[in-house]
């Protein structure tokens, strides 16, 4: 190997050189500054404020439960309702249908809420607007339209949403429709 011959300093290369570990002892200190301050702007946040509190109060209702309590509810105020089959699986959520008298529909509707408040114990849901009534219990909201003005003396759609907090009840949830099974095939005699 061969020796390289010293480069000759100058007072230009000197200069140069200070600038360049100026630069960096410069970048250097505001890194840690910059690492200092993250580290205690972090601090605090990142606090353990020990487990995070249930999203309900109270044991998680089973969804057969809710939807018999909610037709009952308003079988009660005369509104009769189906159970519509709920098409995805693995989610909580059901749908009460039905039709019902265009002119005493609002009324029925309050009145029923009213009496799954005073009779079942349900309590007043997120606030949804005025056209619209909500209750919850345990892990369930309950949420239905009011109607408004009655335009025509046809009866109109009921429809009640009832939906989980927790997102998925699949220990009772709906199985999903089977398609019909074929008939079973026999073999044809053998012919002889």
């Amino acid at each position: 190997m061969a020796d390289w011959r010293a480069v000759p300093r100058t007072e230009r290369t000197d200069i140069i050189v200070r600038r360049i570990r100026a630069r960096t002892a410069l970048a250097s200190l505001a890194l840690t500054a910059l690492t200092a301050a993250s580290a205690t702007a972090c601090a605090f946040p990142l606090q353990d404020l020990g487990p995070i509190p249930p999203r309900f109060s109270g044991p998680p209702l089973p969804r057969e439960t809710v939807v018999s309590e909610m037709t009952s509810i308003l079988a009660a105020e005369g509104i009769t309702v189906e159970r519509e089959p709920s098409g995805v699986l693995g989610r909580c959520h059901e749908r009460l249908s039905g039709l019902h008298a265009q002119e005493t529909v609002d009324a029925a509707l309050k009145a029923a809420f009213a009496r799954a408040r005073s009779d079942y114990g349900w309590q007043d849901g997120p606030d949804l607007g005025e056209r619209a009534l909500t209750l919850r219990k345990g892990n369930w909201t309950v949420t239905s339209g009011l109607l408004g003005e009655p335009i025509s003396g046809l009866p109109v759609p009921v429809i009640m949403s009832l939906t989980c907090v927790d997102g998925d009840d699949t220990t009772t949830a709906p199985t999903a429709p089977t398609a019909p099974s074929a008939p079973a095939l026999t073999p044809a005699p053998a012919s002889s």
